[in-house]
Protein backbone atom coordinates (compact mmCIF):
# COMPACT_ATOMS: atom_id res chain seq x y z
CA UNK A 1 0.00 0.00 0.00
CA UNK A 2 1.35 3.41 -0.88
CA UNK A 3 1.59 6.23 1.58
CA UNK A 4 -0.20 8.49 -0.91
CA UNK A 5 -3.45 6.73 -0.13
CA UNK A 6 -3.45 7.48 3.59
CA UNK A 7 -6.22 10.11 3.23
CA UNK A 8 -8.60 7.31 2.25
CA UNK A 9 -10.39 5.61 5.13
CA UNK A 10 -8.73 2.20 5.34
CA UNK A 11 -11.54 0.92 7.56
CA UNK A 12 -13.81 0.82 4.51
CA UNK A 13 -11.68 -1.94 2.99
CA UNK A 14 -11.02 -5.47 4.11
CA UNK A 15 -7.33 -5.22 3.27
CA UNK A 16 -6.71 -1.47 3.34
CA UNK A 17 -7.42 0.95 0.50
CA UNK A 18 -6.56 -0.01 -3.09
CA UNK A 19 -3.00 0.64 -4.25
CA UNK A 20 -2.37 3.68 -6.39
CA UNK A 21 0.27 4.18 -9.04
CA UNK A 22 1.32 7.55 -10.38
CA UNK A 23 0.40 11.03 -9.42
CA UNK A 24 -1.61 12.18 -6.45
CA UNK A 25 -2.78 15.60 -5.43
CA UNK A 26 -0.11 16.97 -3.15
CA UNK A 27 -2.31 18.46 -0.44
CA UNK A 28 -4.85 15.65 -0.42
CA UNK A 29 -7.74 17.71 -1.81
CA UNK A 30 -8.93 15.04 -4.23
CA UNK A 31 -8.75 12.11 -1.80
CA UNK A 32 -10.79 14.17 0.66
CA UNK A 33 -13.32 15.13 -2.02
CA UNK A 34 -13.76 11.50 -3.03
CA UNK A 35 -14.07 10.35 0.58
CA UNK A 36 -16.60 13.04 1.44
CA UNK A 37 -18.70 12.22 -1.62
CA UNK A 38 -18.59 8.51 -0.77
CA UNK A 39 -19.66 9.19 2.81
CA UNK A 40 -22.48 11.41 1.57
CA UNK A 41 -23.70 8.77 -0.89
CA UNK A 42 -23.58 6.01 1.73
CA UNK A 43 -26.10 7.80 3.96
CA UNK A 44 -29.07 7.31 1.64
CA UNK A 45 -27.79 4.66 -0.77
CA UNK A 46 -30.39 2.07 0.20
CA UNK A 47 -33.29 4.55 -0.04
CA UNK A 48 -32.15 5.81 -3.43
CA UNK A 49 -31.78 2.26 -4.70
CA UNK A 50 -35.36 1.47 -3.67
CA UNK A 51 -36.70 4.69 -5.23
CA UNK A 52 -34.98 3.92 -8.53
CA UNK A 53 -35.16 7.45 -9.90
CA UNK A 54 -32.96 8.67 -12.78
CA UNK A 55 -29.57 9.73 -11.36
CA UNK A 56 -29.96 13.49 -11.79
CA UNK A 57 -29.41 14.15 -8.08
CA UNK A 58 -26.42 11.81 -7.94
CA UNK A 59 -24.80 13.43 -10.97
CA UNK A 60 -25.31 16.85 -9.35
CA UNK A 61 -23.42 15.60 -6.32
CA UNK A 62 -20.47 14.37 -8.34
CA UNK A 63 -20.38 17.62 -10.35
CA UNK A 64 -20.31 19.62 -7.11
CA UNK A 65 -17.37 17.48 -6.02
CA UNK A 66 -15.60 18.23 -9.33
CA UNK A 67 -15.16 14.58 -10.26
CA UNK A 68 -15.91 14.75 -14.01
CA UNK A 69 -12.93 17.07 -14.43
CA UNK A 70 -10.74 15.13 -12.01
CA UNK A 71 -11.55 11.75 -13.57
CA UNK A 72 -10.11 12.63 -16.96
CA UNK A 73 -6.86 11.47 -18.58
CA UNK A 74 -3.73 13.28 -17.39
CA UNK A 75 -2.95 16.27 -19.56
CA UNK A 76 -1.03 19.53 -19.66
CA UNK A 77 -1.17 22.05 -16.84
CA UNK A 78 -1.77 19.30 -14.29
CA UNK A 79 -5.39 18.55 -15.23
CA UNK A 80 -6.82 15.06 -15.03
CA UNK A 81 -5.43 12.08 -13.17
CA UNK A 82 -3.58 8.87 -13.85
CA UNK A 83 -5.11 5.43 -14.22
CA UNK A 84 -4.27 4.12 -10.75
CA UNK A 85 -5.63 7.15 -8.92
CA UNK A 86 -8.85 7.05 -10.98
CA UNK A 87 -9.37 3.36 -10.19
CA UNK A 88 -8.88 4.05 -6.48
CA UNK A 89 -11.40 6.90 -6.59
CA UNK A 90 -13.96 4.76 -8.44
CA UNK A 91 -13.50 1.93 -5.95
CA UNK A 92 -13.98 4.29 -3.00
CA UNK A 93 -17.24 5.55 -4.50
CA UNK A 94 -18.34 1.97 -5.29
CA UNK A 95 -18.12 0.98 -1.62
CA UNK A 96 -20.95 3.45 -1.03
CA UNK A 97 -22.86 3.49 -4.34
CA UNK A 98 -21.71 1.14 -7.09
CA UNK A 99 -24.22 2.54 -9.61
CA UNK A 100 -22.66 5.99 -9.55
CA UNK A 101 -19.22 4.37 -9.48
CA UNK A 102 -20.03 2.52 -12.71
CA UNK A 103 -21.16 5.77 -14.32
CA UNK A 104 -17.86 7.39 -13.29
CA UNK A 105 -15.83 4.37 -14.39
CA UNK A 106 -17.34 4.41 -17.86
CA UNK A 107 -16.87 8.19 -18.02
CA UNK A 108 -13.17 7.80 -17.29
CA UNK A 109 -12.55 5.10 -19.90
CA UNK A 110 -14.58 6.96 -22.54
CA UNK A 111 -12.66 10.16 -21.80
CA UNK A 112 -9.58 8.31 -23.06
CA UNK A 113 -11.41 7.66 -26.36
CA UNK A 114 -9.96 10.63 -28.30
CA UNK A 115 -6.36 9.52 -27.75
CA UNK A 116 -7.12 5.81 -28.11
CA UNK A 117 -9.02 6.16 -31.39
CA UNK A 118 -7.92 9.50 -32.89
CA UNK A 119 -4.80 11.23 -34.15
CA UNK A 120 -2.77 12.95 -31.40
CA UNK A 121 -3.43 16.51 -32.59
CA UNK A 122 -7.15 15.87 -32.99
CA UNK A 123 -7.35 14.12 -29.63
CA UNK A 124 -5.58 17.02 -27.90
CA UNK A 125 -8.15 19.51 -29.17
CA UNK A 126 -11.10 17.37 -28.07
CA UNK A 127 -9.57 16.64 -24.67
CA UNK A 128 -8.71 20.30 -24.12
CA UNK A 129 -12.31 21.32 -24.65
CA UNK A 130 -13.61 18.40 -22.56
CA UNK A 131 -11.37 19.45 -19.67
CA UNK A 132 -12.25 23.12 -20.00
CA UNK A 133 -15.98 22.44 -20.01
CA UNK A 134 -15.78 19.46 -17.62
CA UNK A 135 -17.68 17.07 -19.81
CA UNK A 136 -19.26 13.95 -18.37
CA UNK A 137 -18.89 11.20 -20.97
CA UNK A 138 -21.24 8.35 -21.84
CA UNK A 139 -21.50 6.10 -24.85
CA UNK A 140 -20.46 2.76 -26.31
CA UNK A 141 -18.24 1.55 -29.11
CA UNK A 142 -18.29 -1.72 -30.97
CA UNK A 143 -15.19 -3.87 -30.71
CA UNK A 144 -12.85 -4.30 -33.68
CA UNK A 145 -13.72 -7.47 -35.51
CA UNK A 146 -17.44 -7.34 -34.72
CA UNK A 147 -20.09 -6.66 -37.40
CA UNK A 148 -20.03 -3.01 -38.40
CA UNK A 149 -23.07 -0.90 -37.88
CA UNK A 150 -24.72 -2.13 -34.71
CA UNK A 151 -27.60 0.28 -35.05
CA UNK A 152 -25.90 3.54 -36.11
CA UNK A 153 -25.18 4.84 -39.61
CA UNK A 154 -23.02 7.89 -40.38
CA UNK A 155 -23.89 9.44 -43.74
CA UNK A 156 -21.82 12.18 -45.45
CA UNK A 157 -23.68 15.26 -46.70
CA UNK A 158 -22.47 18.30 -48.63
CA UNK A 159 -19.34 18.80 -50.66
CA UNK A 160 -16.15 17.03 -49.72
CA UNK A 161 -14.26 20.24 -48.87
CA UNK A 162 -16.76 21.23 -46.21
CA UNK A 163 -18.06 17.77 -45.49
CA UNK A 164 -20.52 17.21 -42.70
CA UNK A 165 -22.43 14.15 -41.62
CA UNK A 166 -25.73 13.02 -40.16
CA UNK A 167 -26.07 10.15 -37.72
CA UNK A 168 -29.11 7.89 -37.59
CA UNK A 169 -30.13 4.88 -35.51
CA UNK A 170 -30.23 3.94 -31.86
CA UNK A 171 -27.83 2.60 -29.27
CA UNK A 172 -28.29 1.14 -25.80
CA UNK A 173 -26.14 2.76 -23.12
CA UNK A 174 -25.27 0.99 -19.88
CA UNK A 175 -24.82 4.29 -18.03
CA UNK A 176 -25.12 8.04 -18.40
CA UNK A 177 -28.20 8.25 -20.62
CA UNK A 178 -29.83 11.65 -20.23
CA UNK A 179 -27.13 13.07 -17.93
CA UNK A 180 -23.94 13.07 -20.04
CA UNK A 181 -22.43 16.11 -21.75
CA UNK A 182 -21.04 14.14 -24.69
CA UNK A 183 -21.48 10.68 -26.18
CA UNK A 184 -18.68 8.61 -27.70
CA UNK A 185 -20.23 6.23 -30.24
CA UNK A 186 -19.19 3.90 -33.02
CA UNK A 187 -21.12 3.89 -36.29
CA UNK A 188 -20.90 2.42 -39.76
CA UNK A 189 -19.73 4.85 -42.44
CA UNK A 190 -22.36 4.83 -45.21
CA UNK A 191 -19.79 5.11 -48.02
CA UNK A 192 -16.83 3.03 -46.87
CA UNK A 193 -18.59 0.60 -44.53
CA UNK A 194 -15.84 1.16 -41.96
CA UNK A 195 -16.53 1.52 -38.27
CA UNK A 196 -15.90 5.11 -37.20
CA UNK A 197 -15.80 6.74 -33.76
CA UNK A 198 -17.74 9.97 -33.34
CA UNK A 199 -18.38 12.49 -30.58
CA UNK A 200 -22.04 13.46 -30.33
CA UNK A 201 -23.77 16.27 -28.46
CA UNK A 202 -26.71 14.52 -26.70
CA UNK A 203 -28.87 17.63 -27.00
CA UNK A 204 -29.81 16.35 -30.47
CA UNK A 205 -30.79 12.87 -29.29
CA UNK A 206 -33.87 11.32 -27.72
CA UNK A 207 -33.41 9.30 -24.53
CA UNK A 208 -35.60 6.43 -23.42
CA UNK A 209 -34.48 5.47 -19.89
CA UNK A 210 -34.45 1.83 -18.89
CA UNK A 211 -36.94 1.24 -16.09
CA UNK A 212 -34.91 0.66 -12.89
CA UNK A 213 -37.46 -1.82 -11.57
CA UNK A 214 -36.66 -4.01 -14.58
CA UNK A 215 -32.98 -4.25 -13.59
CA UNK A 216 -31.67 -6.74 -11.07
CA UNK A 217 -28.97 -4.38 -9.85
CA UNK A 218 -27.01 -1.24 -10.75
CA UNK A 219 -30.36 0.55 -10.98
CA UNK A 220 -29.06 4.11 -10.80
CA UNK A 221 -26.49 4.18 -13.60
CA UNK A 222 -28.79 6.01 -16.00
CA UNK A 223 -29.08 3.08 -18.43
CA UNK A 224 -31.05 4.11 -21.49
CA UNK A 225 -31.56 3.68 -25.20
CA UNK A 226 -30.53 6.74 -27.19
CA UNK A 227 -32.26 7.49 -30.49
CA UNK A 228 -30.58 9.56 -33.20
CA UNK A 229 -32.43 10.98 -36.21
CA UNK A 230 -30.40 13.09 -38.62
CA UNK A 231 -28.14 14.23 -35.78
CA UNK A 232 -25.61 16.70 -37.21
CA UNK A 233 -21.97 15.63 -36.92
CA UNK A 234 -19.15 17.95 -38.00
CA UNK A 235 -15.98 16.55 -39.51
CA UNK A 236 -14.10 17.53 -36.34
CA UNK A 237 -16.40 15.25 -34.34
CA UNK A 238 -15.23 12.17 -36.28
CA UNK A 239 -12.22 10.88 -34.36
CA UNK A 240 -11.14 8.11 -36.70
CA UNK A 241 -11.79 4.59 -37.93
CA UNK A 242 -11.47 1.32 -36.06
CA UNK A 243 -9.66 -1.47 -37.97
CA UNK A 244 -11.68 -4.60 -38.42
CA UNK A 245 -9.28 -7.25 -37.09
CA UNK A 246 -6.40 -7.91 -34.73
CA UNK A 247 -3.85 -7.68 -37.52
CA UNK A 248 -4.51 -4.02 -38.28
CA UNK A 249 -5.67 -2.53 -34.99
CA UNK A 250 -2.88 -1.03 -32.89
CA UNK A 251 -2.14 -2.64 -29.50
CA UNK A 252 -2.77 0.76 -27.90
CA UNK A 253 -6.27 1.09 -29.36
CA UNK A 254 -6.96 -2.51 -28.33
CA UNK A 255 -6.48 -1.46 -24.68
CA UNK A 256 -9.82 0.37 -24.70
CA UNK A 257 -12.13 -2.58 -23.95
CA UNK A 258 -9.59 -4.07 -21.53
CA UNK A 259 -9.50 -0.79 -19.61
CA UNK A 260 -13.27 -0.86 -19.22
CA UNK A 261 -13.31 -4.46 -18.02
CA UNK A 262 -10.61 -3.68 -15.48
CA UNK A 263 -12.11 -0.51 -14.04
CA UNK A 264 -15.48 -2.27 -13.70
CA UNK A 265 -13.66 -4.86 -11.58
CA UNK A 266 -12.81 -2.01 -9.22
CA UNK A 267 -16.52 -1.15 -9.13
CA UNK A 268 -17.44 -4.74 -8.30
CA UNK A 269 -14.70 -5.15 -5.72
CA UNK A 270 -15.55 -1.82 -4.10
CA UNK A 271 -19.20 -2.90 -3.90
CA UNK A 272 -18.18 -6.14 -2.16
CA UNK A 273 -15.85 -4.30 0.24
CA UNK A 274 -18.61 -1.85 1.08
CA UNK A 275 -20.97 -4.74 1.86
CA UNK A 276 -18.37 -6.41 4.06
CA UNK A 277 -17.56 -3.20 5.95
CA UNK A 278 -21.23 -2.46 6.68
CA UNK A 279 -21.88 -6.03 7.79
CA UNK A 280 -18.83 -5.90 10.07
CA UNK A 281 -20.04 -2.71 11.72
CA UNK A 282 -23.41 -4.28 12.49
CA UNK A 283 -21.90 -7.57 13.69
CA UNK A 284 -19.70 -5.72 16.16
CA UNK A 285 -22.58 -4.20 18.08
CA UNK A 286 -25.82 -6.02 17.29
CA UNK A 287 -26.56 -9.37 18.96
CA UNK A 288 -28.77 -11.80 17.13
CA UNK A 289 -27.67 -10.95 13.61
CA UNK A 290 -25.92 -14.24 12.93
CA UNK A 291 -27.16 -17.82 13.20
CA UNK A 292 -24.11 -19.48 14.75
CA UNK A 293 -24.32 -19.71 18.52
CA UNK A 294 -28.00 -19.32 19.28
CA UNK A 295 -28.76 -21.34 22.43
CA UNK A 296 -32.40 -21.78 21.46
CA UNK A 297 -33.63 -19.34 24.07
CA UNK A 298 -32.91 -16.27 22.00
CA UNK A 299 -29.70 -15.68 23.92
CA UNK A 300 -26.20 -16.09 22.59
CA UNK A 301 -23.41 -17.92 24.36
CA UNK A 302 -20.85 -15.28 23.45
CA UNK A 303 -20.90 -11.68 22.36
CA UNK A 304 -20.94 -11.26 18.57
CA UNK A 305 -17.33 -10.09 18.50
CA UNK A 306 -16.22 -13.22 20.38
CA UNK A 307 -18.16 -15.83 18.39
CA UNK A 308 -15.52 -18.16 16.90
CA UNK A 309 -17.70 -19.06 13.92
CA UNK A 310 -18.39 -15.42 13.18
CA UNK A 311 -14.66 -14.67 13.41
CA UNK A 312 -14.01 -17.55 11.01
CA UNK A 313 -16.56 -16.21 8.55
CA UNK A 314 -15.15 -12.70 8.56
CA UNK A 315 -11.60 -14.05 8.35
CA UNK A 316 -12.52 -15.99 5.24
CA UNK A 317 -14.27 -13.02 3.61
CA UNK A 318 -11.50 -10.53 4.45
CA UNK A 319 -8.94 -12.92 2.97
CA UNK A 320 -11.01 -13.30 -0.17
CA UNK A 321 -11.22 -9.54 -0.56
CA UNK A 322 -7.50 -9.16 0.07
CA UNK A 323 -6.62 -11.81 -2.53
CA UNK A 324 -8.86 -10.23 -5.16
CA UNK A 325 -7.45 -6.79 -4.38
CA UNK A 326 -3.90 -8.03 -4.93
CA UNK A 327 -4.67 -9.57 -8.32
CA UNK A 328 -6.67 -6.56 -9.48
CA UNK A 329 -3.90 -4.26 -8.25
CA UNK A 330 -1.31 -6.03 -10.39
CA UNK A 331 -3.50 -5.70 -13.49
CA UNK A 332 -4.09 -2.05 -12.63
CA UNK A 333 -0.36 -1.35 -12.50
CA UNK A 334 0.16 -3.07 -15.85
CA UNK A 335 -2.67 -1.13 -17.46
CA UNK A 336 -1.23 2.13 -16.14
CA UNK A 337 2.10 1.35 -17.79
CA UNK A 338 0.39 0.35 -21.04
CA UNK A 339 -1.57 3.59 -21.23
CA UNK A 340 1.60 5.59 -20.59
CA UNK A 341 3.36 3.73 -23.43
CA UNK A 342 0.87 5.07 -25.98
CA UNK A 343 1.65 4.18 -29.58
CA UNK A 344 4.88 2.54 -28.41
CA UNK A 345 2.93 -0.34 -26.84
CA UNK A 346 3.75 -3.63 -28.53
CA UNK A 347 1.55 -6.69 -29.14
CA UNK A 348 3.39 -8.74 -26.51
CA UNK A 349 2.85 -6.06 -23.88
CA UNK A 350 -0.83 -5.81 -24.80
CA UNK A 351 -1.16 -9.61 -24.52
CA UNK A 352 0.42 -9.57 -21.06
CA UNK A 353 -2.01 -6.85 -19.93
CA UNK A 354 -4.91 -8.90 -21.31
CA UNK A 355 -3.62 -11.92 -19.40
CA UNK A 356 -3.53 -9.99 -16.13
CA UNK A 357 -6.99 -8.50 -16.71
CA UNK A 358 -8.40 -11.96 -17.42
CA UNK A 359 -6.81 -13.33 -14.23
CA UNK A 360 -8.21 -10.41 -12.26
CA UNK A 361 -11.69 -11.03 -13.69
CA UNK A 362 -11.58 -14.73 -12.80
CA UNK A 363 -10.55 -14.04 -9.20
CA UNK A 364 -12.47 -10.83 -8.45
CA UNK A 365 -15.74 -12.02 -9.97
CA UNK A 366 -15.84 -15.10 -7.77
CA UNK A 367 -14.78 -13.09 -4.72
CA UNK A 368 -17.41 -10.37 -5.20
CA UNK A 369 -20.23 -12.88 -5.61
CA UNK A 370 -19.05 -14.95 -2.63
CA UNK A 371 -18.65 -11.97 -0.31
CA UNK A 372 -22.01 -10.37 -1.11
CA UNK A 373 -23.81 -13.71 -0.78
CA UNK A 374 -22.23 -14.49 2.58
CA UNK A 375 -22.96 -10.98 3.83
CA UNK A 376 -26.66 -11.66 3.28
CA UNK A 377 -26.33 -14.72 5.51
CA UNK A 378 -24.33 -12.93 8.19
CA UNK A 379 -26.85 -10.09 8.41
CA UNK A 380 -30.02 -12.16 8.08
CA UNK A 381 -31.27 -10.92 11.44
CA UNK A 382 -31.06 -7.27 10.41
CA UNK A 383 -33.69 -7.39 7.68
CA UNK A 384 -36.39 -5.03 8.94
CA UNK A 385 -40.11 -5.32 8.14
CA UNK A 386 -40.18 -1.67 7.08
CA UNK A 387 -38.23 -0.56 3.98
CA UNK A 388 -37.42 2.70 5.74
CA UNK A 389 -35.41 0.87 8.42
CA UNK A 390 -34.05 -2.02 6.32
CA UNK A 391 -30.26 -1.64 5.88
CA UNK A 392 -30.65 -3.00 2.35
CA UNK A 393 -27.83 -5.54 2.19
CA UNK A 394 -29.56 -7.22 -0.73
CA UNK A 395 -28.57 -4.32 -2.98
CA UNK A 396 -24.90 -5.30 -2.69
CA UNK A 397 -25.69 -8.82 -3.87
CA UNK A 398 -27.92 -7.57 -6.70
CA UNK A 399 -25.28 -5.10 -7.82
CA UNK A 400 -22.62 -7.81 -7.77
CA UNK A 401 -24.77 -10.06 -9.93
CA UNK A 402 -25.44 -7.26 -12.41
CA UNK A 403 -21.76 -6.32 -12.65
CA UNK A 404 -20.54 -9.87 -13.18
CA UNK A 405 -23.23 -11.22 -15.48
CA UNK A 406 -21.35 -10.21 -18.64
CA UNK A 407 -18.11 -11.84 -17.55
CA UNK A 408 -17.72 -15.61 -17.68
CA UNK A 409 -14.95 -16.94 -15.41
CA UNK A 410 -14.81 -20.06 -17.60
CA UNK A 411 -14.03 -17.95 -20.68
CA UNK A 412 -11.40 -15.98 -18.81
CA UNK A 413 -9.73 -19.16 -17.52
CA UNK A 414 -9.72 -20.59 -21.03
CA UNK A 415 -8.03 -17.43 -22.31
CA UNK A 416 -5.47 -17.60 -19.51
CA UNK A 417 -4.74 -21.22 -20.35
CA UNK A 418 -4.26 -20.42 -24.03
CA UNK A 419 -1.79 -17.67 -23.16
CA UNK A 420 0.08 -19.65 -20.52
CA UNK A 421 0.25 -22.96 -22.41
CA UNK A 422 0.54 -21.82 -26.01
CA UNK A 423 1.75 -18.24 -25.69
CA UNK A 424 -1.34 -16.96 -27.48
CA UNK A 425 -1.11 -13.20 -28.14
CA UNK A 426 -4.68 -12.80 -29.39
CA UNK A 427 -5.91 -13.21 -25.83
CA UNK A 428 -9.50 -12.06 -25.34
CA UNK A 429 -9.88 -11.30 -29.06
CA UNK A 430 -12.18 -10.02 -30.31
CA UNK A 431 -12.31 -7.88 -27.18
CA UNK A 432 -15.63 -6.85 -25.74
CA UNK A 433 -17.01 -3.52 -26.86
CA UNK A 434 -17.02 -0.46 -24.62
CA UNK A 435 -20.67 -0.79 -23.65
Amino acid sequence: MTDSMTPYPAARYAAGPPPVTGQQDGDGIWPRAVRELADDLAVDASARDRAGKPPFEEVSRLREAGLPGFLAPPGPEGRGTDWGTACAAVREIAAADSSLAELLARHYVLSWGPRLFGAPEHAARVESRAARERWLWAGSTEAPGTPVGAGLLLTPVGKKAGRKYVLNGQRALAAGGGVADRLLLSAAHADSGESVIVVVDPVFTTVCPEAPEGRLGQRLTGAATVGLEDVPVAAAQVLGTVPGDEYTVSPYTALAPLALRLILLHVGLGNAEGALAEARDISRVAPGVHPFTDTGSGEYATAPGEDPYLLLAYGELATSAHSASSVVGRATDAMAQGLLAGSGLGPDERAEIAFLVAAAEAVATESALHITTRVLELTAGTQAPSPATDPGFDRFWRNARALTTRSSPAHRLRDIGAHYLNGARDLMWPPAAIR
